[in-house]
């Protein structure tokens, strides 16, 4: 054997143990998950109190999903998980992690810590947003860095909406409770009856101090006594209230909002296109039911996975670039493929309207349609973002 096919056998060799040895090399993906606390006092509904690991379960279910494929692919997805009581404790936690090289975050905080966190933290990041339904992070705060998998109140009382307007349920009574919350969420459903023409024949803000366990069936009817309405609107994020206008209107009609038919991100009664499977692995893993939070962060997370396996690189680069591509899709158990949009970073998603026993409807509704995607009929479309990009 002469010199140069000795050199050219030694070459081909060393190329094909180096492919080898980088074949091998196991990704290491880190995930943070921040969650701040925040006491919104006490409630005069509280029999289903919101579990205090909202969101960090779902965050949780979406490593292991990542991990039972990931072996396969030699990927490994770690949870690094900090809690805080305010704002700024969170953002020390954030950066925290961030110098131990974690690019990719999943936050259930208050708007305002969302944007605090967009600022502070260095732009090679994604942030997505799993706790705040906030719209104007999605109209007009323009976060580069942010990804939102948690609808907006803007998705939510569109889908309502839209199903109203399918009913002919078109003359609406709108009942708002006193905190922010409440007011962000009326005032998203007046966006919404203008878009998709109902009339609201009246508003009502909720100022009682009384019991309502032991006052409802004398108070309800008297509040909401007014011109004649299709459906009552409710507006209690809390829930003051809410639960006590069922049945004791003035006049005998749905209740819809926050309480009755509410529009959610998921719901334990969302079974269909698989669901029941990813229901059944959260049950196994939280001993409880699957909510909105969990599955906004569990979205993040399995968003964030399919990227590193569509590309095999775990970069924030090369991450960030496919998850805002044409190309990215996610598989989110809602009878069509979901991804983001490039106005506003939300989550595209149909939103399953229920009540607590029953999967009644999904939203868009027949009918309602867009010129590029009918899921744009729910929440802000592009001309209606006003971002300097």
């Amino acid at each position: 054997m002469n010199s140069v096919v000795r050199k050219m056998l030694l070459s081909g060799l060393l190329s094909s143990l180096t492919f080898s040895a980088q074949a091998s090399e196991q990704l290491e993906i880190k995930i943070g998950f921040l969650k701040q606390e925040v006491d919104s006092g006490p409630v005069l509904s509280n029999i289903l109190p919101k579990p205090e690991n909202a969101g960090l379960m779902g965050a949780e279910l979406g490593i292991k999903d990542s991990n039972t494929t990931g072996r396969f692919l030699k990927q490994k997805y770690t949870l690094t998980t900090g809690e805080a009581d305010s704002g700024q404790e969170l953002i020390k936690e954030a950066q925290q992690q961030y110098s131990q090289g974690i690019r990719f975050f999943v936050t259930d905080a208050p708007a305002d810590t969302v944007k605090q966190l967009s600022s502070t933290l260095a732009k090679d990041v994604i942030i997505f947003n799993a706790g705040s339904a906030d719209d104007k992070l999605r109209s007009s705060a323009c976060l580069s860095n942010v990804l939102h998998t948690l609808p907006s109140r803007a998705m939510l009382t569109d889908s309502l909406a839209q199903w109203l307007k399918a009913k002919r349920l078109n003359k609406v009574l709108v009942l708002t409770g006193p905190a922010a919350e409440d007011k962000a969420y009326s005032q998203a459903f007046k966006r919404a009856a203008k878009r998709f023409g109902l009339k609201i024949v009246a508003e009502k803000q909720f100022t009682f101090d009384a019991d309502l366990r032991r006052t409802a069936q004398a108070e309800m009817p008297l509040f909401t006594q007014t011109k004649e309405y299709d459906v009552v609107l409710v507006a209690d994020e809390r829930g003051d209230f809410g639960e006590y206008v069922l049945y004791n209107t003035w006049y005998p009609r749905p209740v819809v909002g926050t309480q009755g038919l509410t529009p959610v991100a998921w719901h334990r009664v969302v079974e269909q296109w698989g669901a029941a499977q990813l229901q059944s692995r959260f049950d196994k893993l939280a001993k409880r039911w699957m909510i909105s939070e969990d599955y906004a962060a569990w979205a993040a997370v399995r968003s964030v996975a399919e990227a590193v396996t569509r590309t095999n690189k775990a970069d924030y680069d090369t991450v960030n670039n496919f998850i805002r591509s044409d190309q990215f899709e996610l598989a989110g158990f809602k009878g069509r493929k979901l991804d983001y949009r490039d106005w506003s970073g939300q989550l595209r998603q149909p939103i399953p309207l229920v009540h607590p026993r029953s999967l009644v409807s999904q939203s868009p509704q027949e009918g309602f349609l867009h010129p590029k995607n009918e899921l744009d009929t729910l929440g802000f479309d592009k001309p209606e973002v006003k971002c300097a990009k």
